[in-house]
C-alpha cells in the first residue's frame, strides 16, 4: 500500500498494466535492480489511480509512465532516465540525456507510446508477478 514515507525511501513506477512493453519495461527494471530500489503499482490499480488523482492527472488515458519519489512525480522521458541512473552499469551511462531538452526526448518517447499497442500488443488484464517480487507491488 501506498504511503508517504515508503515513497521517500522507494521510488514507485507507475506503468500501463495491460501494455506488452510495460511489462517487458518492469520486467527489465526488477532484473536490474537487484536491491530493490524500486515499487511498482499499474496505472489501472487502485494504489495507481489515487497517484494519479493526487497529482491531478487522467485516471483514463494513459500515454506515459510516471516515477514518483516523495511528493515529486515525473513522466515520459524524464521518468525513463529518473530509472536509468538507478540501474547498474551500463543503463545508468544513458542518463545524461537528461541534458537534452524535455521536448525532444519527449517527442521520441511520445511517438513509442502511441504505438505501444500496435507495435508491441497489449494483455486482457495486469499481468500477476510471481510470488518473489509481489512485495515489490504496491
Amino acid at each position: 500500500m501506498y504511503d508517504e514515507q515508503s515513497a521517500e525511501k522507494h521510488p514507485i513506477l507507475l506503468f500501463d498494466g495491460v501494455c506488452n512493453l510495460c511489462n517487458t519495461a518492469v520486467s527489465f527494471i526488477i532484473k536490474r535492480d537487484p536491491n530493490a530500489v524500486f515499487k511498482f503499482t499499474s496505472l489501472q490499480s487502485d494504489e495507481g489511480q489515487k497517484l494519479l488523482q493526487k497529482h491531478g492527472l487522467s485516471t483514463e488515458s494513459f500515454d506515459s509512465f510516471y516515477y514518483v519519489h516523495g511528493d515529486e512525480m515525473y513522466s515520459k522521458s524524464t521518468a525513463a532516465l529518473k530509472v536509468v541512473r538507478k540501474l547498474d552499469a551500463p543503463w545508468k551511462f544513458l542518463y545524461p540525456l537528461i541534458f537534452l531538452p524535455k521536448p525532444i526526448r519527449d517527442i521520441i518517447y511520445s511517438f513509442i507510446a502511441k504505438n505501444r499497442y500496435k507495435w508491441f500488443g497489449k494483455k486482457d488484464q495486469c499481468m500477476l508477478p510471481s510470488p518473489d517480487i509481489k512485495k515489490r507491488f504496491l
